[in-house]
């Protein structure tokens, strides 16, 4: 197969999905979330996987008070970040992050700070100096905030940015903020991102001018 290549001036990367497989634990923690409020667990994954938590229990409460999805979410949050187990890397996540050091790219995750830096060291993964966390933006994804903060932060405008994600809520925030899409895993190739690879193993990154060349596939 031949690859695509793409030319940006930064990367914007999601965590879950994308560069860690954290599958088990949000299983786990959402699932206990669904049987408690007698919701079933397969249609509660369909939606949570993106998306902040309080945005999920939005979706899947509607008639329940935010304040009450917030308190949740703070509670939700905290069992996450007390379970580690079955956090691991991504294929290739490694190298992929170690190649862009130097290079204009940031985190954009729907995690708060200390999920996120658990997470990223459970995996064996450094963090990128710029990260935009839960705590940064207003709304969450499919809201297109995270990335254009993102782009922002890199002083990079949203046309010449490249996304990497995994979910339906993520690759719609991509596209919302006017960037080009590269899908992660299986779940992404679902929801029409502008390419879509098995993981991050089919992706090469090449430094050029005053950005990079990717090539995918």
């Amino acid at each position: 197969m031949t690859a695509t290549v793409l030319t940006a001036r930064a990367l914007l990367l999601d965590m879950d999905g994308t560069l860690v497989n954290s599958d088990a634990v949000v299983e786990r923690v959402w699932r206990r979330w669904a049987d408690r409020h007698g919701l079933d667990g397969d249609e509660v994954m369909k939606v949570v996987h993106g998306r902040q938590g309080y945005a999920s229990m939005a979706l899947l409460l509607p008639g329940r008070p935010m304040e009450q999805n917030m308190a949740d979410n703070a509670r939700m949050l905290a069992e996450e970040t007390a379970d580690m187990d079955g956090v691991v890397a991504v294929p290739g996540a490694a190298e992929f992050l170690a190649s862009l050091r130097g290079l204009p790219h940031a985190l954009v995750t729907s995690a708060d700070v200390p999920l996120s830096t658990a997470r990223m060291a459970a995996a064996g993964l450094p963090l990128p100096e710029v990260r935009i966390t839960a705590e940064s933006v207003g709304a969450s994804k499919p809201d297109p905030e995270g990335f254009l903060k993102g782009a922002a932060e890199l002083g990079v405008d949203p046309g010449d940015c490249v996304v990497f994600e995994d979910s339906g809520a993520g690759i719609a925030a991509g596209r919302s903020a006017g960037m080009r899409v590269v899908g992660v895993g299986p779940r992404a190739g679902f929801h029409r991102p502008d390419l879509v690879v098995r993981d991050l193993t089919r992706v090469r990154v090449e430094p050029v001018g005053e950005g990079v060349r990717l090539h995918v596939g």
